[in-house]
């Protein structure tokens, strides 16, 4: 029987779909102290980075047909990749935990029944889609999203429309530093892109809609954050929705858009998992995922998730810089031994690195340096070896 390939479409539908998320919009607010001009610039230069290793993750596993941790084991050997898929499945356990508590606690500011209610309700959405599966939720997704890019749509004319600019005075951030968190929201789909594009009928042109998508999608989100907290003084995007009068449709914007997007974490989560034994059943961690998840939002605090992202952005963007090092630049062939000592070592000093960047402040954030310098490292240490 033929495997049931994803094309272009469905790639951009799901990548929409991840895009459309309250956390997305909560991170938004954080850039309101900066103004419009200062924060939508903020966004964009760190989305186009963002986007661009996106790209680039996602290319690697259309080509070889492989999943995102799969493509790590050529990089770093079969054991080695394994340390990858674990801190891939706990960032992933994290934002499953994240998303349904900042959905359920959205969902609760309309409809004030109790959160641990909202989150299992929003739990069970989830395991759902993930019992639907990706390859059958085309139709499924087509009308959630039709749904939710209409009711995005009224929330961005309910926010631009009615407000007017306000001063914003909170905690700044620097320019750097507000790169750094637009940077960080693509940088932690780069262990989960290859998941999908590698079931692509075109990899290329569906990693690069893919990519497209979510880049667009995404600063779409960060603006109305930002927009609602410049332009209605409200950064609760419960309260902007019931003032706008879009109680209904508001609850249907926030669960659709938290199970859409979380689905897409608990299922890699679950592929992730296959990478550590071909006994595990994906499906079923995905769904152990959910749950676990689900009784995170209920009993966890998970208010300010930053520290979280700055973590994401320190473990992966060296490991994928690696990989584009060793794709496309060395065009090395697949890693046969259990660990590339070599590789490991740079992705340790390219973790450091990215650490003590933290505490410098520049211009383009902290994850773009810190990739070149592990890429140039990366290509330096390869070609001395080859001689």
């Amino acid at each position: 029987m033929e495997e049931k390939r994803t094309s272009v479409f469905e790639n951009g539908l799901i990548w929409f779909g991840a895009a459309v998320s309250i956390a997305e919009i909560l991170t938004g607010t954080y850039f309101a102290p900066l103004g419009f001009s200062k924060g939508l610039l903020a966004v964009l230069i760190g989305h186009v980075i963002g986007c661009i290793m996106l790209f680039l993750a996602g290319l690697i596993g259309g080509k070889v047909r492989k999943s995102a941790m799969e493509t790590a084991k050529m990089s770093f050997g079969s054991k080695g990749a394994l340390l990858f898929s674990v801190l891939n499945i706990i960032q992933l356990v994290g934002w499953t935990a994240i998303m349904i508590y900042d959905g359920a606690l959205a969902v609760n500011g309309i409809f004030a029944v109790g959160n641990w209610i909202w989150c299992i309700v929003i739990g069970a959405l989830i395991t759902l889609w993930i019992m639907i599966g990706i390859k059958n939720l085309g139709k499924v997704n087509t009308v959630a999203m039709t749904a939710l890019f209409i009711l995005t749509i009224v929330l961005s004319f309910v926010i631009f429309g009615k407000g007017a600019m306000q001063n914003v005075t909170g905690e700044g951030m620097t320019f750097g530093a507000a790169v750094e968190l637009s940077v960080a929201m693509p940088l932690s789909w780069l262990p989960l892109i290859s998941d999908y594009t590698r079931e692509a009928k075109e990899p290329v042109k569906a990693t690069a809609v893919s990519a497209i998508t979510y880049g667009i999608v995404s600063c779409w989100m960060y603006v109305i954050g930002m927009g609602a907290a410049i332009f209605t003084g409200e950064s609760d995007i419960a309260q902007i929705l019931v003032k706008a009068g879009l109680g209904v449709a508001g609850l249907l914007i926030i669960v659709f858009s938290t199970v859409t997007t979380t689905f897409l974490d608990a299922y890699s989560a679950g592929i992730s998992s296959e990478s550590l034994s071909e006994q595990i059943n994906g499906k079923w961690v995905a769904v152990a995922v959910t749950a676990v998840g689900t009784v995170g939002a209920i009993f966890l605090p998970l208010a300010d998730i930053t520290d979280f992202l700055y973590f994401i952005g320190s473990v992966f963007a060296p490991m994928i810089a690696i990989q584009i090092a060793d794709f496309f630049v060395l065009k090395n062939e697949e890693e046969t031994r259990a660990f590339s000592v070599q590789n490991l070592i740079i992705w340790l000093i390219g973790f450091v690195i990215y650490r003590w960047l933290m505490g410098v402040d520049i211009v383009v954030g902290n994850t773009l340096p810190d990739m070149i310098i592990t890429i140039i490292l990366c290509v330096v240490v390869g070609k001395v070896r080859k001689k």
